[in-house]
């Protein structure tokens, strides 16, 4: 229950209790709102874990529950602007599939084997961060759109299309090399 109360963790549940508000501001077509209500989670976002850091309270469901929100509330907005015309098919399945797939992965290899090693590779940050800038910029040009703007949410849409994929592969074959080591040590986990 302490893990709970962590502040972090707090702010961790605040941004899943936004996804809904954000998914029917877009809905609505309230654009300005939920560019807010996206700004706002995403200092939710950074501000856990750095209050994780400076009060000593990182907790094991942290751990768990902060790439959860992040992959709901990125994958949510993806799937919702689809619906709405904003963003292409393409991209929209490259990162919900991605993203599902290595949700999967992660809990079939904690369950079976424990495996609870899931951290983030350079490509999965650069992936995150392209993603993050498409989907504020998609939302921004739905009532402000220079072509400055525009040409930014172009290029981060085909940024986070060639990032999905990359990093996508990255993850089987980091796993793929964890598997490897782990059934090579003696006491390791084989097949």
């Amino acid at each position: 229950m302490n893990d709970l109360r962590a502040a972090p963790n707090q702010l961790t549940f605040l941004r899943l209790c936004m996804v809904p508000f954000l998914v029917l501001a877009i809905l609505d077509g309230h654009f300005r709102t939920a560019a807010v209500l996206f700004f706002v989670a995403g200092v939710t976002d950074g501000l856990d874990g750095l209050l994780a850091r400076l009060l000593h309270q990182q907790t094991v469901l942290g751990q768990y529950l902060d790439p959860v929100a992040d992959k709901l509330l990125l994958s949510t907005v993806f799937l919702v602007l689809n619906h709405e015309g904003l963003i292409s098919r393409r991209v929209t399945v490259l990162v919900f599939g991605r993203d599902l797939g290595i949700l999967v992965v992660s809990a079939i290899l904690y369950v079976s084997i424990g495996m609870r090693d899931f951290r983030p590779s350079l490509y999965g940050k650069a992936n995150t961060l392209a993603q993050i800038v498409a989907l504020v910029t998609v939302l921004i040009s739905q009532f402000f759109a220079p072509g400055y703007l525009l040409a930014v949410r172009n290029a981060s849409l085909e940024t986070t299309m060639a990032l999905t994929i990359i990093s996508g592969f990255h993850y089987a074959w980091r796993v793929g090399m964890k598997l490897s080591v782990s059934d090579d040590v003696p006491g390791g986990k084989s097949k």
